[in-house]
């Protein structure tokens, strides 16, 4: 991208709550538990090998854990490092931008587990009501 490209790119107002604004794709995006639990767990361990995401991170599915570090890399949130050996071992890690995000996502996550016990009050009775 050339300068002039991304100055001009730099004058677009972005405005989620407009239907065509481009980012709502990006919202989408990060209102996935598995894309806050994989910018958290990058936050709190730092780069992590596949496998060590995977194992932190109970109950992702391969495929879903593939394709949630595939939209990270994609957005500039997570780089992806392939490293030469066999077998092959890629290494993951939170970008500049991702490392800007992911302490937001943290504080998210933290909150829900700090809060969790008044949500299940409130679900049971809310459940009793209706």
């Amino acid at each position: 991208m050339t300068a002039a490209q991304r100055r001009e790119l730099e004058k677009i107002q972005f405005d989620a709550y407009l239907a065509e604004c481009k980012s709502r794709e990006l919202l989408e995006t990060l209102s996935s538990k598995w894309v806050a639990l994989v910018l958290s767990a990058l936050r709190e361990k730092g780069a992590l090998r596949y496998s060590e995401i995977a194992r932190t991170i109970a109950g992702a599915s391969q495929k879903m854990l593939t394709q949630t570090l595939r939209a990270l890399e994609r957005d500039g949130l997570v780089s992806r490092e392939v490293e030469p050996t066999v077998p092959v071992s890629v290494t993951y890690a939170l970008t500049p931008l991702g490392e800007s995000l992911s302490g937001l996502v943290l504080s998210v996550k933290a909150w829900a587990e700090a809060n969790m016990v008044d949500v299940m009050v409130a679900r049971a009775e809310y459940d009793d009501r209706t």
